[in-house]
């Protein structure tokens, strides 16, 4: 069909079709007379193309997207968007605050404080796979409004980019990769979300959330202890994400540098560990998992 036609189905101007040719987003074939036949496949991009643009996605982004064969692309770009989602509110608050007092000195540790933390939050997704990388980006970023204002905080900042700026790839036996990719890696960020705000709520009210779960506690330890379970592809990835976070220095260099940079993080270990405390008298099987 031609692009005239084109512009119709997918509601598009011709100059918008030629850049994205031109950027070659999509290569229709050029016929005898010299006009580009399109076919169905580029009606299709076309129209994946529109969506994306709508969903503020740059021309590198989309070309990303359309070059992934999965959904790994853009589940990291909802990952920033909901970074930047934050962000964005962030600085409407601190805009609010220097309404307040005007203590420019004030905002800019705040400002300060903003870059460290969305720095930090996208190297974390930069340098972990899939889900991980999502679900420990998103964790952490709730953690970093504090500005790095002491010599020690100031030195964690610096130790935890060194470990995230070399920390190794991480790789997976072939039947552990395809159950990331049919099963974990399908979660959405929203999920994610859901699930960091519920472990947040166990850990702040331990007590009320092991009444409130008391049967599903129960049926879990002990799936958690049977042979079908040690024996599941789950059980392997949990075996090698531990595996790795003793290698790679996750445990001894990143968690501890987040501790001494971040007091918020500091006090959420302490709460974890009370927590944890709980947990383990009515399950003391738990801490052997």
């Amino acid at each position: 069909m031609l692009i005239h036609e084109v512009c119709k189905i997918t509601n598009l101007t011709k100059k918008a079709i030629a850049y994205y040719i031109g950027q070659g987003l999509l290569s229709p074939a050029a016929s005898e007379n010299g006009y580009r036949d399109f076919k169905e496949e580029h009606v299709e991009c076309l129209n994946r193309i529109s969506v994306l643009r709508k969903l503020g996605l740059g021309t590198e982004e989309i070309r990303a997207v359309l070059n992934d064969g999965t959904n790994t692309v853009l589940q990291k770009l909802s990952v920033k968007k909901e970074l930047s989602v934050q962000k964005e509110e962030k600085k409407k608050r601190i805009m609010e605050k220097l309404q307040a007092d005007m203590d420019y000195s004030k905002i800019k540790e705040d400002l300060e404080a903003l870059d460290q933390s969305t720095t930090i939050a996208e190297r974390l997704l930069d340098s972990f796979p899939g889900y991980y990388g999502r679900l420990i980006c998103l964790h952490f970023a709730r953690f970093l409004d504090e500005p790095a204002a002491t010599k020690e905080q100031k030195e964690a900042y610096e130790e935890i980019l060194s470990f995230l700026d070399n920390v190794p790839e991480m790789e997976f036996p072939k039947d552990v990769a395809v159950y990331l990719d049919e099963t974990v890696n399908r979660i959405s960020t929203g999920q994610i979300k859901e699930i960091i705000d519920s472990t947040k709520k166990s850990i702040e009210d331990p007590e009320k959330f092991l009444s409130e779960n008391k049967e599903f506690l129960e049926y879990y330890y002990e799936f958690m202890q049977s042979d079908e379970y040690k024996n599941s592809t789950a059980y392997k990835l949990k075996y090698l994400l531990s595996e790795f976070n003793q290698s790679s220095g996750y445990y001894d260099i990143f968690l501890p540098a987040m501790k001494r940079l971040s007091p918020a993080y500091a006090e959420y270990c302490r709460q974890s560990e009370l927590a944890n405390e709980k947990l383990l008298e009515q399950y003391p099987h738990a801490g052997k998992i």
